[in-house]
């Protein structure tokens, strides 16, 4: 596929993608002076602390107030990415050799995050009845070298929200065979089918518990590199895990202080981003469902949150064959559906980010090609 890419664009050839998932590079409108904080002069001073600057802290944690979440900001720790919050995590939780559970289908990064670490991702199932639902008999079976369950809420890129049933059936488990649960929040702040989408699963969990999100989607600034771990469950369990993660993120010091004392401003200020972003989405999913409207064949999965969209189209060849015959003959790019591990085809997977006359033109074109 990269090798088509790649020769479509040394041609000069206009390429549609629809895989594009970086806010910055889609005409969304960012606020001038947005990053002006950053050269503020209190960025000067090296302060260093393993889990960030208290005032940092406290930012994130009055920030969960918008979703109705209240967190203590000494159970926040700011990590450079929700990557290495997955990296220390790992090190903190597992020992080399042992297995974290992950969502499958599921965006593939914890194969490399769990591999560098030395450790196994297992997977559990989503299954599609009408909306996507977690399997819990699949992490029930699970090795028992497990020592945490991974959660994607809502899911990338099938959009699905853990619900109340999952989250106490899975927090059973948890307790039982003391499981650490670890919940990938990154896109809950953008609801789609969801009408009360649950979040900040940390203040509600009964178990040892983690939340992971970050400026890159909450604020669409993937490029100043602040994210954020909290913590939750037992005082005990929860304390304890701080201490040892403490000593972990001292190691590292990653999270560069300019970052850290523009935070205000990058939350405030952002927040007509996100609104920028959620309206973007919601206008291609119902363009990309209006458009599927003409086709019978095909199908767009129900899409609880996130900036994904499932596309069910026929299987009249396999999936790599499906996405390249479109690039090389609609110039169109998207994601086929074993990208992200569905067990079965034919599926596409589309950005919801692109620029709407660009979406709804793709789509158009991409609905023709599958259906003929």
């Amino acid at each position: 596929m990269s090798r088509a890419i790649n020769a479509l664009r040394a041609e000069g050839a206009p390429i549609a993608d629809l895989t594009e998932s970086n806010p910055t590079r889609v005409g969304i409108p960012y606020p001038d002076g947005l990053l002006a904080s950053l050269a503020g002069r209190e960025a000067l001073r090296y302060d260093p602390h393993p889990f960030g600057l208290p005032s940092a802290r406290a930012l994130v944690a009055e920030d969960q107030r918008r979703r109705g979440a209240r967190v203590d900001p000494a159970h926040v720790v700011l990590t450079a990415s929700t990557s290495e919050a997955y990296s220390w995590l790992f090190k903190l939780l597992c020992n080399p050799g042992e297995a974290v559970l992950v969502p499958r289908p599921s965006y593939p990064l914890f194969e490399h995050l769990t591999a560098l670490e030395g450790i196994r991702a297992h997977p559990y199932a989503l299954e599609y009845h009408g909306r996507w639902a977690i399997d819990v008999d699949s992490i029930a079976a699970a090795p028992q070298d497990v020592r945490a369950v991974l959660v994607v809420s809502p899911n990338n890129p099938t959009g699905s929200y853990l619900n109340d049933e999952e989250l106490q059936r899975i927090s059973s488990l948890c307790r039982e065979r003391t499981w650490a649960l670890v919940a990938d929040e990154v896109f809950a702040d953008y609801p789609l089918d969801a009408r009360h989408p649950l979040t900040d699963i940390v203040a509600r969990s009964e178990v040892l518990s983690f939340t992971l999100a970050g400026l890159s989607k909450s604020v669409g600034l993937p490029q100043v590199k602040l994210g954020w771990c909290i913590a939750g469950g037992p005082a005990p369990e929860r304390d304890a895990a701080l201490g040892a993660l403490e000593l972990i993120a001292d190691s590292y010091l990653s999270v560069g202080t300019p970052v850290q004392v523009a935070a205000q401003q990058l939350l405030e200020a952002g927040a007509s981003v996100r609104a920028a972003i959620q309206d973007r989405i919601r206008r291609n999913l119902a363009a990309l469902r209006a458009a599927a409207g003409g086709y019978l064949a095909c199908d767009v999965l129900r899409t609880e949150g996130g900036w994904s969209a499932v596309l069910r189209v026929p299987a009249t060849r396999s999936e790599e064959q499906l996405t390249l015959d479109l690039l090389r003959t609609e110039r169109i790019l998207v994601h086929p559906g074993y990208f992200f591990d569905f067990p079965r085809e034919a599926y596409v997977v589309l950005s919801l980010l692109p620029p709407p006359d660009l979406f709804a033109d793709a789509v158009a074109r991409l609905l023709r090609f599958v259906s003929c």
